[in-house]
This record gives structure tokens, C-alpha cells and sequence, in this order.
């Protein structure tokens, strides 16, 4: 058995992000499904509460060790597996820059799209499905185009600096296309975007139209860790939305 298990729902995007720093890192973890609408939400329970008073999700328990909010997950699944690929790494510059375009997502789109959110809205409000998409639309619509605008520039200063770095000529011409959300390899802000890129389409926003982002979530989903973690292959996903990604 293993020393990890993961308290997570399959259409939940932070239970996603997590899903995927666990495969990423290649840790084994035992899947502990949370069905956030049975019952009244499985998340409401006594049992659970108890492992994690908020009710939310995921929860990882490491050992003895219990820890909830995706952010706070994989930053421990940093340090506590130092010999794993790192998430959140280079100087305390990048680091805080990996930090931001996390928390553009974390912090400016989910809360606004998650489903207390929804619930409020059509219980209180009476919206209906068409209203919670077009409220969820405007939200991830702004946030996304932040982002990308971030990504794009970050870029730009990266290979500005890594001219000055290597004394390329100015008419020398650089690669400039985008792998991942910051520099070369996967960091924590992939881990964020594509989960919110999933959710963007499942509320009818075409994410084509960010052309930097749809490339680097085109590029992610061709990796195992981010395929395996997908929310359409998890053991409670429903039959009708299983698929092999």
C-alpha cells in the first residue's frame, strides 16, 4: 500500500493538478475517490470533515502527515521529495514568477467557476445552465487572456536575457515558440493551466482562441503524467465520459 493517498474527485481541476505532480513526479498514490454531488456531496460528510474541515478538495495524506489545497500539496510534494523533478524551482525570481501565473489561475479564475460558486447561483439566483456558463465564460475568458499576455512577455524577457547571456547578435534569430508557461520545462503553472483549459471547454469557451495557451496545452497533453491524470480516465469517472486521452 502506499504512503500517499489522495482524497480527489475526477472533474475537480485542483484534485486534477495535484493528480498530475503525483504521476509527474512518479509516485504511487492510492486514489480515494470524493463525489462532490452524491448524497448531498460526499464532501459534506462527518467522516471527511474530519480529515478536512473545509469539506474541499483534495486532501493528500502523506504518513501522518495531512494536507489540503492543491498549492500547498504540490509545494510539499517538492520538499518532501527533493529528488524528484522539481515543480516550482530556478531563482527566487522564477519562483515567484511561477507563484504568480499560478495564482492568476488559483486565485483570479477557479473561485469564480468552482462549484459552491455554481450552487450559489442557481439556488440563490435561479440561474440556469445557460447564465452559469456565460458567468463562468466572462471570468475565465478575462483570466486566460491575462495569463497568456504574461506567458508571452515572460518570453520575451527570457530570450532577451539569454541573448545578453550567450553574446548572440541582435539579427541572430531565437526559437520563439512556447513549450510551457515558463521557459523549457514543466513547472507548477502547467499544472495549474491545463486543468483550467479543460474546464474552459466544459464551459463552452473556445480555447483556441488563445493561440500561446491552446499550443502549450497541446503540448502537455502529449506527456503521460498530464494523459494519466486527465479527468475522463480516473477510476470514478462516469462510463459515459471515459475515453483514453
Amino acid at each position: 500500500m502506499s504512503d500517499l493517498k489522495l482524497y480527489n474527485y475526477f472533474r475537480s481541476s485542483t484534485s486534477y493538478r495535484v493528480r498530475i505532480a503525483l504521476h509527474y513526479k512518479n509516485l504511487n498514490f492510492e486514489y480515494k475517490p470524493i463525489h462532490l454531488l452524491n448524497n448531498g456531496g460526499e464532501q459534506n460528510s462527518t467522516e471527511y470533515r474530519h480529515i478536512n474541515p473545509i469539506g474541499g478538495v483534495p486532501t493528500l495524506i502523506h504518513n501522518q502527515y495531512v494536507i489540503s489545497q492543491s498549492f500547498a500539496i504540490i509545494e510539499y510534494l517538492d520538499e518532501a521529495f527533493p529528488n524528484t523533478p522539481q515543480l516550482i524551482n530556478g531563482s527566487v525570481y522564477d519562483r515567484a514568477k511561477i507563484r504568480q501565473l499560478c495564482e492568476n489561475i488559483n486565485a483570479d479564475i477557479h473561485p469564480l467557476q468552482n462549484l459552491k460558486v455554481m450552487q450559489y447561483l442557481e439556488k440563490q439566483h435561479q440561474y440556469d445552465q445557460q447564465q452559469k456558463n456565460s458567468w463562468c465564460q466572462k471570468w475565465i475568458v478575462d483570466g486566460l487572456r491575462a495569463t497568456e499576455k504574461l506567458i508571452e512577455s515572460l518570453a520575451v524577457a527570457h530570450n532577451e536575457q539569454y541573448k545578453m547571456q550567450s553574446n548572440m547578435q541582435t539579427n541572430e534569430k531565437l526559437n520563439t515558440d512556447i513549450q510551457y508557461c515558463y521557459g523549457t520545462k514543466i513547472t507548477a503553472a502547467d499544472l495549474f493551466l491545463i486543468p483550467q483549459m479543460v474546464s474552459a471547454e466544459r464551459f463552452l469557451v473556445d480555447i483556441k482562441q488563445f493561440k500561446t495557451l491552446y499550443q502549450i496545452y497541446q503540448n502537455c497533453l502529449t506527456m503521460s503524467a498530464f494523459q494519466k491524470a486527465h479527468p475522463f480516465c480516473q477510476v470514478d469517472t462516469p462510463d459515459d465520459l471515459k475515453k483514453i486521452i
